[in-house]
């Protein structure tokens, strides 16, 4: 079934969940035992959002970060961060021609559908920053000319906790610029199993091939922001961003941007779950992945060591959901 037969929502659906399960699956050769994590990144980039990968080193961030540009038929582009690396490293710089005469632009690694950022908290927030105009506005200005990337552009940055020797902090205005953000974590005793005697007999991860095509890829995303969502189901993500603003444990809440990022991560949450309308279970699925990352502990709150996600839990425990389990 071709993207342009999906012209009913019945058939929409179908075709969406079936490009869903399939590239799933293929991400899933990659990292064992990880559906959740999986899950969480396919999310991201069916809602058009950035996705931000944050765990100690060996645990699998690049693995995923790689098969999930593999597993789509685009181009991409790995960036190694490191404390020397320039901001024209990433966007391209303009360079003189001596035969022509002219200055042209030498376009960086960040004109793909997808970049991967590893370990981008290893270099300078001056490098980290030249992210921020194309995170957003999906363009790069050099020399005052703007360039825009392809469609879809998404962002896969990985980084070490802020605590390991040799990273710096990421901004809060950049951590913003990313819709989701998650943690690989330790597999369980038997992923381990599998990983280790299937990487002792074939000695390599799996290669994985493309599964799906660009222009299927951008069919998807389209079809996520058509996904029905509620009055009832905006007015429960204002209330949440509300209380959170208005927590005595919080000096920075959720801001507009995060609220939006929550509404778009639920709609593509709820595609994956086969469903064509938002529910109040999809918002409380992805709340954590979207937001917890733009919430900041106001002083005492982090002396008393409380954690972002238990005061994001408590925000969501005292917001009451709308009542809404059927299709509207």
């Amino acid at each position: 079934m071709s993207h342009g037969s999906a012209d009913t929502e019945t058939d929409a659906a179908a075709y969406f969940a079936a490009g869903y399960s399939t590239i799933l699956k293929n991400v899933e050769r990659a990292l064992s035992g990880k559906r959740q994590v999986v899950r969480y990144a396919l999310t991201c980039l069916f809602a058009g959002g950035h996705l931000l990968v944050e765990d100690v080193p060996g645990v699998g961030k690049t693995t995923l970060a790689k098969a999930l540009a593999a597993s789509v038929d685009a181009t991409w582009n790995r960036v190694q961060f490191t404390p020397d690396l320039l901001p024209s490293d990433i966007t391209g710089t303009t360079v003189y021609d001596q035969k022509s005469g002219r200055f042209e632009f030498r376009p960086g690694p960040a004109f793909a559908h997808i970049v991967l950022a590893d370990e981008i908290n290893r270099a300078s927030p001056k490098t980290q920053s030249a992210l921020l105009e194309v995170m957003e506005e999906r363009q790069i200005t050099v020399d005052g000319r703007s360039y825009p990337v392809p469609t879809p552009f998404m962002v896969v940055a990985t980084q070490n906790p802020i605590d390991l020797e040799g990273t710096y902090r990421l901004p809060e205005a950049q951590l913003d610029r990313f819709m989701v953000r998650i943690a690989v974590g330790y597999p369980d005793v038997a992923a381990e199993r599998d990983i280790l005697v299937g990487r002792s007999r074939k000695g390599a991860p799996p290669t994985l091939s493309p599964v799906a095509k660009i222009e299927q890829i951008r069919w998807m995303i389209e079809y996520v922001s058509r996904i029905h969502f509620a009055e009832s189901v905006a007015d429960y993500v204002a209330r949440i961003a509300e209380s959170s603003r208005s927590h005595p444990r919080l000096r920075l809440g959720i801001s507009p941007r995060g609220s939006l990022a929550l509404v778009r991560a639920a709609q593509a949450w709820a595609a994956g779950e086969g469903r064509s309308f938002v529910v109040p279970d999809d918002v409380k699925a992805v709340a954590s992945a979207t937001l917890a990352h733009r919430l900041i502990l106001d002083p005492q709150a982090e002396i008393d060591g409380l954690l972002v996600a238990e005061v994001l839990d408590e925000v969501l425990s005292t917001v009451a959901a709308p009542a809404l389990t059927t299709a509207p």
